[in-house]
C-alpha cells in the first residue's frame, strides 16, 4: 500500500492516525472564535485543523425556488443559499487562520468547492486538499485539483463503487497519485448502524492506498473502532461548545470530548501493536507462574518418579510439563524434597 507525506507527516499502514478537526461553520461568523477553535484543536489533540474554502455563489444559486429548500433532516427548512451564508468562513480571513495553525504548531487544510477556490489557496500556498463527498461526482474539479501535484484527502460518502473509482481514476489521470480516501456517512449526525466500517479495509484492498474515516456519528466509537480497522486519517467535526448555534453545532465534538476521542484512538493503535508471540515485556514477571515440574513427595536416590512423586504444578522453575510422561518412570540421580523444582541434572541418564 502506498504511502503519502503531509508537511513531513507519513500517512500509511505503520504510522499513527492522522487526526484532523473540521472546523466548518464552528465559528459561527467570528474570527476571533475561529483562531480559539485552532487553538483547543490543537490542545486536544488534532494534527491538522480543517476549514472550508466556497462562497454561497460558488455553491449554488440565490434562488428560492423548490429545488433549493431542503423538506428535511438536519437543515429542514432551510434554503441551500442562506445556509451556505451562515456556514462559510470568509475568504479574507484564511490567510490569517492560517499564520493562527501555524502559530499553534498544527497543519492547516481547506477543502476548496471549485476552481476559484483552488487558485485562491494555490495562492494562498496549501500543502494539500481535502475533497467533500458531495463532491466526488465533480470529475472536473477533482482533475484540476490533482494537478497542483498536491496531496489529496478524499472522503467518499454516497458514493457507489463505480463513482469512487471513476473519482480515483480522475486524480490518476493528472499524474498525481497521492491519495487517501475516506469512508464517510454523509448523515449528519450519522447513526452507528449505517457506519458500515468494515469499508475501511475493502477501501484498501481495492484501491491499495491509505484509507481514513471522516465521521459525522456522535462520540468516540466510531473512530476507535476505525482505527481498530487501521484507518489512517480520522476526521471529526470541532467546536469550542454546541450552545454556540450554526449549522455545524448539533454534530460536532467539544474540545474534551474530541481529546477523549483522540487519546481512544492512540490507546487502540498501542493495542493493536505488532505481531507478536512468546513473552511481551509486561508479561516477564509474570512467566515464573507458569506451570513446570515439581517434585511433590520426597524421593530418594535411585527411587523411580511416579505421578505421586512428580506433578505439574505452577511455578515454572523446573522443566516443561511436555517432559512429564518421558521422565516417569526413571529414576532420582540424588536424593530430592518435597517443592524441589525437577531438572535434567536430576533425572538419571
Amino acid at each position: 500500500m502506498d504511502t503519502i507525506n503531509i508537511n513531513g507527516r507519513l500517512i500509511g499502514d505503520g504510522y499513527p492516525a492522522y487526526v484532523i478537526a473540521e472546523m466548518s461553520a464552528n465559528h459561527a461568523g467570528s474570527i476571533e472564535r475561529a483562531k480559539e477553535i485552532i487553538r483547543a484543536a490543537k490542545e486536544s489533540g488534532a494534527d491538522c485543523i480543517k476549514i472550508q474554502t466556497y462562497t454561497p455563489d460558488t455553491l449554488t444559486i440565490d434562488c428560492n425556488n423548490r429545488y433549493f429548500n431542503i423538506a428535511d433532516g438536519t437543515w429542514e427548512g432551510e434554503n441551500l443559499y442562506s445556509l451556505y451564508q451562515k456556514g462559510y468562513t470568509p475568504w479574507e480571513w484564511h490567510e490569517e487562520l492560517r499564520a493562527e495553525a501555524e502559530k499553534a504548531g498544527i497543519d492547516f487544510l481547506s477543502t476548496p468547492f471549485d476552481n476559484t477556490a483552488v487558485d485562491f489557496l494555490e495562492k494562498l500556498g496549501v500543502s494539500f486538499y481535502k475533497i467533500a463527498s458531495f463532491e466526488l461526482v465533480d470529475i472536473p474539479l477533482l482533475e484540476y485539483v490533482a494537478s497542483k501535484n498536491k496531496p489529496i484527502i478524499m472522503s467518499t460518502g454516497m458514493g457507489t463503487l463505480e463513482e469512487i473509482t471513476e473519482a480515483v481514476e480522475a486524480v490518476y489521470s493528472a499524474g498525481n497519485h497521492q491519495l487517501v480516501l475516506m469512508k464517510c456517512s454523509s448523515a449528519y449526525p450519522a447513526k452507528s448502524e449505517e457506519m458500515n466500517l468494515r469499508t475501511i479495509t475493502d477501501l484498501k484492498k481495492r484501491f491499495g492506498v491509505p484509507v481514513g474515516l471522516s465521521d459525522h456519528s456522535m462520540g468516540p466509537f466510531s473512530a476507535a473502532t476505525a482505527a481498530a480497522l487501521g484507518a489512517n486519517v480520522i476526521e471529526k467535526h470541532f467546536c469550542i461548545s454546541r450552545e454556540i448555534k450554526n449549522p455545524d453545532s448539533t454534530f460536532s465534538m467539544e474540545p474534551q470530548e474530541f481529546k477523549d476521542m483522540v487519546h481512544q484512538v492512540r490507546e487502540v493503535e498501542k493495542a493493536l501493536g505488532i505481531v507478536s508471540y512468546g513473552v511481551s515485556h509486561q508479561e516477564e514477571t509474570n512467566a515464573k507462574f507458569r506451570r513446570s515440574l515439581f517434585v511433590v513427595d520426597d524421593i530418594p536416590k535411585g527411587g523411580q518418579f511416579t505421578c505421586e512423586n512428580i506433578r505439574s504444578i505452577r511455578p515454572a522453575y523446573g522443566l516443561k510439563p511436555k517432559y512429564y510422561k518421558e521422565i516417569l518412570g526413571k529414576r532420582a540421580a540424588r536424593d530430592l524434597k518435597r517443592g524441589m523444582p525437577l531438572t535434567f541434572d536430576d533425572v538419571e541418564g
